[in-house]
């Protein structure tokens, strides 16, 4: 599913039009975004968990040349599915 599928299934389910829900779409997405930004957590109960994670610096390889190459440091966005959603993909 992309963006386009889940516009064409909120604009159905929800009775609105096609640019309202992608609207929605936008802003719910930025909003998650800036949360993490600002480094905190973003929960949707029985969906899951974004967050903020920091990674280290580390040393890694070049796969063409072998040669070693440092890794920076950064901070990467995590999502923790939760238990309802755990259950509901693994149901048969």
């Amino acid at each position: 599913m992309n963006k386009a599928d889940l516009v064409d299934r909120i604009a159905g389910a929800c009775d609105m039009s096609k640019t309202q829900a992608t609207a929605a779409i936008d802003t719910a997405v930025d909003s998650i975004t800036a949360a993490l930004k600002k480094g905190d957590r973003v929960a949707l109960i029985g969906f899951g968990t974004f967050s903020v994670s920091q990674r280290k610096a580390r040393n890694g390889r070049n796969p063409q040349t072998g040669a070693t190459i440092k890794i920076a440091a950064r901070r990467v966005a995590k999502f923790t599915p939760g238990a309802e959603l755990k259950k509901a993909v693994n149901r048969k």
